[in-house]
């Protein structure tokens, strides 16, 4: 029986009033527009595309632990579940793609693929029985089993919210201004920085999941309805060429053809530069000519 997660619609109704405080010119300061971009490439480019998706999920490169580790905790501060059960969940779409148990695939609707998985869960969709099954490798990690257990995944980025706010309020303070305007920077920040920035990242994920198998071209006849988006490509940082990564999952790199440009690939790139980045998988030769195959395939 699908059960509607009321602690969820709190959070997600939380976050999206405090971001709808941009609107309002007090809220305002250039630091927490600048906290706001920066915050998007750590915790939605590093975090959650290069470390919960191309490594965590389909290992598409290798790299130390204390840097897999870091990403991980980026990607933690984007409030989209734990590393483990985020993993869980998108093997679990590669599984079922486009099929019944695919966790938020477009065939029950665009609003459900886009947010209504994330607050209606179905039994065998809970946290223990998905990781069980499809992420046991991420709970053998000290760091993600302590992530999951003890509900981290939800402390740590609203202690980053306490942290900024801190800061800001102690900038200002410190440097002779008033309780005000301590005040007034310090709520700019956690309102650019931090609830706009979760609300950002949050909808170009979900983009994936939803414009990424509704609309779009496709280089590739696999048997989903995975979809290449040059929006979602360019607001998801390389995301949205979504029909090449159902095509080749463990690919680090997601554009394939010229015009399609992987931000989160350049930066891999520039890790592999740094020697932080080996045994990177590249797309597979030849996938046009096996996915006709398989195409043929599923029609007879």
């Amino acid at each position: 029986m699908p059960k509607f997660k009321l602690e969820t619609l709190a959070g997600f109704v939380l976050c999206h009033s405090v971001a709808l405080l941009a609107f309002f010119p007090w809220f305002f300061s250039w630091t927490g527009v600048f906290l706001l971009f920066l915050g998007i490439l750590l915790t939605g480019v590093l975090g959650l595309n290069v470390g919960f998706h191309r490594l965590l999920t389909h290992r598409g490169f290798t790299c130390p632990l204390w840097l897999e580790h870091m990403l991980a905790i980026l990607g933690t501060c984007a409030l989209q579940l734990s590393p483990a059960y985020w993993v869980a969940i998108h093997r679990r779409h590669h599984h079922y793609a486009d099929e019944d148990k695919d966790p938020h695939s477009p065939l029950k609707g665009f609003l459900w693929a886009h947010l209504g998985w994330v607050l209606v869960r179905s039994g065998d969709m809970k946290a223990k029985t998905v990781i069980d099954r499809y992420a046991r490798d991420l709970m053998r990690d000290p760091l993600y089993a302590w992530l999951e257990r003890n509900y981290m995944w939800i402390v740590l980025p609203f202690a980053v919210w306490a942290v900024v706010f801190v800061a800001g309020y102690g900038a200002i303070a410190l440097g002779g201004g008033s309780a005000h305007d301590a005040l007034q920077f310090a709520s700019s920040l956690v309102v650019w920085g931090c609830a706009l920035r979760i609300v950002v990242v949050w909808h170009n994920t979900w983009a994936v999941n939803s414009i990424g198998h509704l609309w779009g071209y496709r280089n590739y006849d696999t048997p989903d309805d995975s979809r290449n988006s040059l929006l979602v490509g360019i607001i998801a940082g390389g995301e949205g060429w979504h029909n090449n990564h159902h095509a080749d999952p463990n690919s680090a790199k997601h554009g394939h053809r010229p015009g399609e440009f992987d931000f989160s690939w350049e930066m891999i790139r520039l890790m592999m530069w740094l020697g932080l980045a080996t045994n990177v998988s590249l797309p597979t030769p030849n996938l046009g000519s096996k996915f006709k195959t398989v195409a043929k395939t599923v029609s007879t």
